[in-house]
């Protein structure tokens, strides 16, 4: 039975979702970290909100946990890389409140302009301050974007209703989306010299913190009203402190703050500043959507194998995974394959090429190419699965190649995976039969059609006469059934390759008795 976790308060539908789905669940929010290491051990996937720590020490204790999933866009509290290393999926729901966040920053870029907190406080002490609280308008002024992805381009969109001049900083934004949304794509020195309003919509990184830096808010145009509905810490808050005091920035709106719960600020003293505690998502509306987004992302993942919208893991949508399912498990032989064969070989792995041939090239080859990097590197490192294995080879310095072949196949479709050591190349290539299962198709340039067997003994022998039947003596004195037997040549007289299925593991001593035979180049015990 498939077990979830749900330590966070989430609505009762998300609940229902898993249980329909057949899925045990357990609702358990408010527990303390000490709690939650305790109990971890026994879920498969753990829903949280913004309040769970999913830390490194939980992930340790997590033995059998296989995803995470945040109902909400961010992950600041998931450690993201102890998840991957420990080969845990790390969802998040980055459009279930998207439409709400970006209604609070229009919200707040008007509560900025026409100082309506200040307003509101003095009309209910008793003051009547109507010349006190001269706004501005929106119409016409021109609002820069520090980031346009998924809510900044719902901002975007509102705020060119508006009639508002938007220009965006976005290192990912295209010219051709810009045209698409109405906005000017500008550097980030101009956007500061520019903006009228300020609005930020990046995630917290490296990169992006304290983007507003005391020397960026010394370039921003003088008068300039600054909102951050995104993350605390892409601002240098006391350095805005001491702009809104100067003057310099006439107003800032802010729901998000370097430190949360946030009791303390020089912010909270001045007056033309608005402040609101993390309230992006706080609608009746997206709460039940990231909720229900995250249930059924778990549910399709834990039951079908489908990602959606993971951090550290290819997406392979629900209606793609039924077809993707063979092919990855193709690949993931073909990568046990090769990996156990350098693992035999005792070089050290400096390159792996996947080539995608037929339909597989008409695939979606991220997944794919994670299989095969989890298969090749799972028998040289231990815990490495789909979700770690691009990772685990780039700390270790391996080059991953994907070719794609718009040729037509020998066969209906062909994945060939090539691995080169410091001292030897190889590769082994395979297919799918009408009926989805994978066979090994060639080795080494050479042809062999085969079966995975869960038992195989590959041997690479020279040509000759007397081969098969001495082999077939030592397995059969040492009471070893073969269940099916397979033989490729590069040329009569030349190098030659037999992969044998056996019914149990082949003991060293009978491997031993294989590799001592004449002719016998290379045996290998493999396991499937």
């Amino acid at each position: 039975m498939v077990k979830v976790l749900i330590s966070d308060k989430l609505s009762a539908a998300a609940v229902d979702i898993f249980r329909s789905r057949g899925i045990e669940v357990d609702v358990k929010p408010g527990l303390t970290p000490a709690e939650l290491r305790a109990i971890i051990g026994e879920y498969d996937g753990l829903a949280i909100r913004s309040a769970t720590k999913v830390t490194a020490e939980v992930l340790a204790v997590a033995t059998n946990l296989k995803v995470v999933g945040r109902a909400g866009i961010g992950v600041d509290n998931v450690d993201v890389k102890a998840a991957t290393a420990r080969g845990v999926v790390v969802m998040n729901t980055p459009n279930g409140n998207a439409i709400t966040t970006a209604e609070h920053a229009i919200a707040m870029m008007f509560a900025v302009a026409r100082q309506i907190p200040e307003a509101t406080a003095s009309t209910k002490a008793g003051k009547w301050e109507k010349n006190r609280f001269m706004g501005v308008e929106l119409f016409g002024k021109t609002l820069g974007l520090i980031g346009c992805g998924n809510i900044g381009s719902i901002v975007a969109d509102r705020a060119c209703g508006l009639k508002m001049k938007v220009i965006a900083y976005d290192p990912f934004l295209t010219e051709q989306r810009a045209i698409v949304l109405g906005v000017e794509k500008v550097a980030l020195p101009t956007l500061m010299a520019r903006a009228d309003f300020i609005s930020l919509h990046a995630p917290l990184t490296e990169q992006t913190r304290n983007i507003l830096s005391r020397e960026a808010i010394g370039q921003l145009k003088p008068g300039v009203r600054i909102i951050n509905c995104a993350r605390g810490g892409l601002i240098d808050e006391a350095a805005l402190a001491e702009a809104l005091a100067s003057g310099h920035v006439a107003g800032a709106a802010l729901d998000v703050f370097a430190e949360e719960p946030a009791k303390e600020s020089p912010l909270f003293a001045l007056e033309n500043v608005c402040c609101t505690p993390h309230l992006g998502a706080a609608t009746t509306e997206a709460q039940e959507n990231v909720a229900l987004q995250v249930a059924e992302q778990m549910s399709e993942f834990l039951l079908s194998g489908a990602v959606s919208n993971a951090l550290n893991m290819a997406s392979v949508s629900a209606e793609d995974a039924p077809r993707l399912k063979p092919y990855i498990e193709l690949c993931r032989l073909l990568g046990a394959f090769a990996g156990q064969m350098t693992q035999a070989s005792e070089g050290v792995l400096r390159r792996i090429t996947i080539e995608y041939e037929g339909a597989a090239a008409a695939l979606n080859h991220r997944p794919l190419t994670a299989a095969v990097l989890a298969g090749l590197l799972g028998p040289l490192m231990a815990g490495v699965n789909m979700v770690n294995a691009a990772v685990a080879a780039r700390e270790r310095g391996i080059d991953v190649a994907e070719t794609v072949h718009e040729r037509p196949s020998e066969y209906q479709t062909l994945v060939r995976v090539s691995v080169a050591t410091g001292e030897h190349s190889r590769a082994v290539a395979g297919t799918l039969f009408a009926d989805h299962r994978p066979r090994i198709v060639e080795i080494k340039g050479i042809k062999v059609e085969a079966d995975f067997g869960r038992h195989m003994l590959y041997i690479t022998n020279q040509d000759k006469p007397g081969f098969i039947g001495r082999f077939g003596a030592k397995l059969s004195d040492a009471g070893i059934n073969i269940a099916t037997f397979h033989l490729g040549r590069s040329a009569p007289g030349g190098d030659a390759i037999c992969l044998v299925s056996v019914d149990e593991p082949v003991p060293e001593a009978v491997l031993g008795a294989v590799r001592g035979l004449p002719m016998v180049m290379q045996a290998t015990t493999l396991a499937f």
